[in-house]
């Protein structure tokens, strides 16, 4: 089993050793090593397009990972207080959220959503002033925040559930003994708890938000995040600046999800 673990492991990361390994090539050819150098990190740093990119994915991220955090902890901490068959249905709908494979949820949501500007887009033309030209919904960084927070909910809902779950229920009934509002227990009792996991689930998020090309492929529009230009690129050809965005998008995923972990394991040391 040993043997197998590590031909599992060396199946998996041999390949991104490689494309770091040849960001630093030299040369133009992204599969012949011609000495080391680190000048396409600089050209891919000063490559506006690839900067525009950045910035939208950032945006996009930050966004999304923000408001799964919100939405997501008010839901798990709602879920708490549900019961019998009607928590297994709501426990159920989650876990399948997270299962359902990318593309899936992708054109699912591309559908829901053209539907949806083609009903609200004639209203508006009717209810806007006739002095103005009326707003027209269509697919750009809107429908990437929203498809991306529905999807990261469900993430962030299984993280801050697990902390509720191993958190001391004696504190809170205390809290409420003591006289202290619902919302007073939850800021000054349960939110200090549940924090790390909020903090871990949001840069779970942001990783996941970030690196996600399926979903943004669909409902991205005339926008364009980082791993949709490396896609464009490639069709034209690997390249070492191609390596070097594959191997920066790789270093700060992995410092993101160490993080997370830390966070996490820490939360469930102050809760034994």
């Amino acid at each position: 089993m040993r043997l197998y673990a590590i031909c599992v492991y060396l199946f998996l990361y041999i390949p991104i050793g490689v494309i770091a390994l040849f960001s630093f090539n030299a040369g133009r050819h992204a599969s012949q090593l011609q000495g080391l150098s680190t000048k396409w990190y600089g050209k891919t740093l000063s490559n506006p397009f690839v900067m525009d990119a950045l910035e939208t994915s950032l945006m996009v991220a930050f966004t999304s990972a923000l408001l799964a955090s919100v939405f997501g902890t008010m839901a798990a901490v709602a879920l708490q207080g549900i019961k019998g068959p009607v928590r297994t249905v709501f426990d159920m709908l989650i876990y399948v959220a997270v299962m359902i494979p990318g593309i899936v949820i992708g054109i699912a949501t591309l559908i829901g959503l053209v539907t949806l500007f083609d009903q609200l887009n004639p209203v508006l033309a009717v209810l806007w002033p006739e002095d103005s030209t009326p707003p027209k919904l269509s697919m750009g960084l809107g429908s990437l925040i929203a498809a991306h927070t529905m999807f990261l909910m469900a993430l962030v809902i299984i993280i801050v559930r697990a902390r509720l779950a191993g958190m001391d229920r004696a504190l809170v009934e205390a809290s409420s003994d003591l006289y202290a509002t619902p919302f007073g227990t939850f800021r000054q009792v349960t939110l200090p708890m549940i924090f790390p996991a909020i903090l871990a689930g949001f840069l779970l998020s942001f990783t996941f938000s970030f690196d996600d090309f399926i979903i943004a492929f669909f409902v991205a529009g005339s926008e364009t995040t980082l791993p949709i230009y490396v896609f464009s690129s490639i069709r034209r050809g690997v390249t070492p600046e191609i390596n070097a965005i594959g191997t920066m998008v790789l270093g700060v995923s992995l410092i993101l999800l160490v993080t997370a972990q830390i966070l996490l394991r820490r939360g469930e040391r102050k809760a034994i």
